[in-house]
């Protein structure tokens, strides 16, 4: 079993990161094995929207992005980790999702003519943290990444995601925090019950 680990901050060692960090201990303490993908140091476009993808599969763009999409079609699970920019995802993280349409296409085109292709038992989870208290504070981030992962083909597994978080180091100041991220990944890695993907 392979878990994706993709860190969406920018900001190095910031509080996903260390989010990240802990869920994946979780996971190889549950004897997964992981691969970490860290947004910030990849060089890669934004979508330009000229369609290519909508009849080959295929993102016209050769970039970083070229050796990442062969993992986000077959990492058996991904969890995705990112702070709240403006009530969304990092503009970094935002690029690598844009970016994943190429994917879907693909998917449907195969879906069109293979008949399948559907979400099976790969699953994904979010990690996030947000300064403020606002009551509807990672609503549009998870909504972003619910489509993500149906684009990729994974269902949506669950999320954890902790307000009034704005510091680096904030998260270790948590009374669980660390512990139930860590807890959350020891349980992702061996789970097969994913959620459905998102209507």
């Amino acid at each position: 079993m392979l878990v994706l680990g993709i860190y969406g901050s920018p900001r190095k060692a910031g509080n996903t990161d260390c989010m990240l960090d802990a869920f994946l201990e979780g996971v190889e303490e549950a004897g997964a094995q992981i691969r970490r993908i860290y947004v910030r140091n990849l060089k890669m476009n934004g979508c330009i929207g000229c369609g290519e993808c909508d009849e080959t599969g295929v993102c016209s763009q050769q970039d970083d992005m070229t050796a990442l999409y062969p993992l986000l079609e077959s990492a058996p699970r991904i969890v995705v980790a990112s702070p709240v920019y403006f009530y969304g995802v990092s503009g970094q993280l935002k690029l690598l999702i844009d970016r994943s349409q190429a994917l879907y296409m693909r998917r449907e085109r195969d879906r069109r003519q293979l008949a399948g292709t559907g979400v099976d038992d790969r699953g994904g989870f979010l990690l996030s943290s947000g300064a403020t208290r606002g009551k509807r504070l990672f609503e549009c981030l998870t909504l972003t990444v619910k489509y993500f992962f149906d684009a990729v083909g994974v269902a949506y597994g669950g999320e954890l995601c902790y307000r009034e978080v704005e510091e680096r180091g904030d998260i270790a100041r948590h009374a669980s925090a660390l512990e139930d991220c860590r807890r959350a990944g020891r349980d992702f890695a061996g789970n097969r019950g994913c959620s459905r993907p998102p209507e």
